[in-house]
């Protein structure tokens, strides 16, 4: 639902209206992110210290589209930056690469795969995958979409990569067979890849118009700080238990 790059985005803002209306279901539990990681506590103040960042580095790749490329938004808040303060003020020694490409779908994220892969320093201890939201707006085929992140799949499985899948929705206008495979993809490749899964990451603001910017299709900096307050508790999760604990 998001993420047409600059040419053509205005076509997808009617669709994405349509799609964030189809979406149902509750709202995931929040974890309430400090608005910077490391910052003092005032003297005084109420509440617990910060906690220390502590354990050994945790590499994070996020790949995706426009969504975790920061589309209109100022450098630090994309969601892969936000996301990174948010795990190091729980104390997680978080390094998050943001390897989101406005525009691209899965097809495209294929193609780049192993090259994003191959060029990092240290193996991702935890590998984000978004994407499939501008494939749904061009109106591609779920079959399309499924064998691509399918693809992807099985190339960070050979890698021994964790993944953690970030899923989308389809709007109804498609019609009910093109909303139901495509919105059936994400949990039965999580499932078959043994990948955790966010099944509609987009749960927590779909319906808040004031959380999204202009176009109505990439969230506002507000609206990054609720996305990463809903799936803070999902990424500490997928993140692999290390040595330490």
């Amino acid at each position: 639902m998001m993420l047409l790059s600059r040419i053509g985005r205005n076509a997808g803002v009617g669709l994405l209206a349509l799609a964030l209306a189809a979406c149902g279901g509750d709202v995931a539990e929040d974890t309430t992110v400090p608005p910077a990681s490391g910052a003092a506590r005032t003297p005084g103040a109420e509440g617990p210290p910060p906690i220390p960042v502590m354990g050994p580095e945790r590499n994070i790749l996020a790949f995706g589209d426009s969504l975790f490329a920061g589309y209109g938004l100022e450098e630090g808040e994309s969601y892969p930056a936000r996301l990174e303060m948010a795990l190091r003020a729980k104390g997680v020694n978080a390094d998050i690469v943001n390897a989101g490409v406005s525009g691209d779908t899965t097809a495209a994220g294929r193609q780049r795969l192993a090259f994003t892969l191959d060029a990092q320093e240290e193996k991702p201890d935890l590998f984000i995958l978004e994407l499939g939201g501008n494939d749904m707006l061009r109106g591609l085929s779920p079959a399309e979409t499924r064998a691509n992140l399918a693809a992807m799949l099985d190339e960070l499985k050979q890698r021994g990569i964790p993944v953690l899948l970030m899923g989308m929705r389809a709007p109804p206008n498609y019609g009910p067979d093109y909303q139901r495979d495509f919105d059936a993809i994400y949990a039965d490749l999580a499932q078959e890849y043994s990948a955790d899964l966010v099944p509609f990451w987009l749960e927590s603001i779909y319906e808040q118009q004031n959380l999204f910017q202009a176009d109505r299709i990439h969230p506002t900096e507000q609206g990054i700080e609720e996305l990463v307050e809903a799936t803070l508790s999902d990424v500490r999760a997928a993140l692999p238990e290390t040595d330490e604990g």
